[in-house]
This record gives C-alpha cells, structure tokens and sequence, in this order.
C-alpha cells in the first residue's frame, strides 16, 4: 500500500487511546476512517476532537461490541453496503483484564479472551472474506502487546496470554493474506495513554458474576496512566508508517528490548542441539 488517499478504514475501539490516535493519523493522510466503539461517551468526546482536528467529513463512528458476531457480521454487510467495503482493517479494541490468575473465575478468562482475542477473530472472520472478495487488495493491522513477548507478573496473565495469541496469529496469517494482496501488521506497543484501565466500566454483567478480579480491577481504575507514557498520536503515525513500509512487526517502545531478549535466550537454551532422529 502506497498510499491512504481514499482508502476506507475500519478502527475497532476507535474513539479513544491507541484506536483514536490511529484514526486521527489515517484520516489525517486522506482515509475514510470508521470509529467502531462499545461505549457511546467516548465516541461523543472522539467526535469532537475529530470535529475541532477539522476531519469531519473524513470520520464516521458506530457502536459495536467486539464480541458479539451477530453484530460485528451486520456491520460488515453494512460497510459493503455503504462504502463498497473497507481496505484496512484495525483490530484494536482491547481490555486491560489484571487481577491474581490464581483467584481468577471463568468469567474473567472469557471477558479478557473474549476481547482481546476473540474481538480480533471476530474482525477477521467478518472482513476478511468481503476484503478478498472485493479484489483491492488492502491491509490489517492486529493490536497485540509487548507484553505479548516478554514475561509479565502474573497478574497479566490472562491479558499477556491474549495478547500472544494476536501475535502468534498475526505472524501466521502473513503469508497467506500476502496471496491475496492483503498486508498484515501487528502494533506491540508498551506504555501508551488510554483508557484500558476502565476495564471494570466495559465488563458486560454476565461477566461480573464469578469473577476474582472484582477488588483489582477497581484498584486499576484509581490508577490512570502515566504523564510520560506515549501520546496515541504518536502511536498512529508509527502504525501509518509501518502499514506504507508493509512491517509485520510495529514496536512502538524500546524498553523491553533486554527483557524480550532473555525470554528468547531462555527459549533458545530448552531447544536441543541435534534434532530428534525419527
């Protein structure tokens, strides 16, 4: 991809942090970018912000949750419908899920899971035959972590193991979307300002019930990002530029460079030297 004049772009979780930022620096280029977002406050604050950037005639914005596929297939349909389909597809939304793994209920493997790495398949599986279908070729980009190649506390567990999944399918799925003039990236960014510790506000109540992260999660909400943590518009352009550059990998943060080095040193040291004789 050269270019992102006139693409049309999908952003789940759009309207704030690292979705927004990406919407922002694609429209900013001359795409039409469509904010899907579960929560109606943050897609009323994006839209302002998009109005006073002076991109309102290049955004639109939707609610949706991730995990439902009845809905997400709709909205699919609809894009087809109203926009001839999209080129780029940005599988963003996630939540921050953190509590003691130990104490964890399923509830809590299914809202973490079912977001951040189910919201990702259920992306794919609703776009990507329509993209292939179409013949333009186009561009996805996963949001995993660098959590996702580092080892975390545990209390990441549940989030870092999503997080490796997006990766891992990510690297896998490169190839063959390539047959297809489709590009794949996947965003590993660190510290970034959003607002993923308001994972307690996006919890559906089916899945508050038997959950172990109730305290922790509340904690995690009187806990906002840092001042110094990236600004998201930082964060869009490096997706922009990866998506025009064709990376698999966007890495955002150098931080974590010694820590992804000895968990693959550690990897590296289990695999033996000769390979098994069958």
């Amino acid at each position: 991809m050269r270019s992102f004049h006139n693409k049309r772009v999908f952003v789940t979780g759009g309207a704030s942090g690292i979705g927004l930022g990406i919407v922002k620096a694609l429209a900013k280029r001359g795409a039409f970018v469509v904010i899907a977002d579960l929560r109606p406050d943050h897609i009323d604050r994006a839209l302002v912000e998009i109005r006073e950037a002076g991109l309102a005639n290049t955004v639109a914005a939707l609610t949706l949750d991730v995990t439902d596929r009845a809905a997400f297939a709709a909205v699919a349909e609809r894009m087809d419908i109203e926009l001839g389909g999209i080129d780029i597809l940005v599988n963003n939304a996630g939540v921050g899920v953190e509590g003691p793994v130990l104490e964890a209920g399923y509830a809590d493997w299914d809202y973490g899971l079912g977001v951040n790495l189910g919201g990702v398949v259920n992306g794919l599986q609703s776009f990507l035959p329509r993209m292939i279908a179409h013949g333009r070729g186009g561009h996805v980009v996963n949001v995993s972590s660098l959590a996702a190649a580092v080892r975390m506390p545990a209390n990441f567990a549940i989030y870092a193991a999503g997080k490796a999944a997006v990766l891992n399918l990510s690297e896998n799925m490169r190839e063959e979307l390539a047959g297809k003039g489709i590009g794949m990236s996947v965003l590993c960014p660190a510290f970034v300002r959003s607002n993923i510790h308001e994972a307690a506000l996006n919890r559906p109540a089916h899945l508050r019930e038997g959950s172990g992260f109730a305290n922790s999660e509340a904690s995690l909400l009187e806990r906002p990002p840092g001042n110094d943590w990236m600004d998201p518009e930082t964060v869009g352009e490096i997706v922009a530029e990866g998506i025009l550059a064709g990376r698999l990998h966007i890495v955002t943060h150098g931080e974590f460079r010694d820590k992804m080095r000895e968990r693959n040193e550690a990897l590296m040291d289990a695999v033996p030297q000769a390979a098994f004789q069958y």
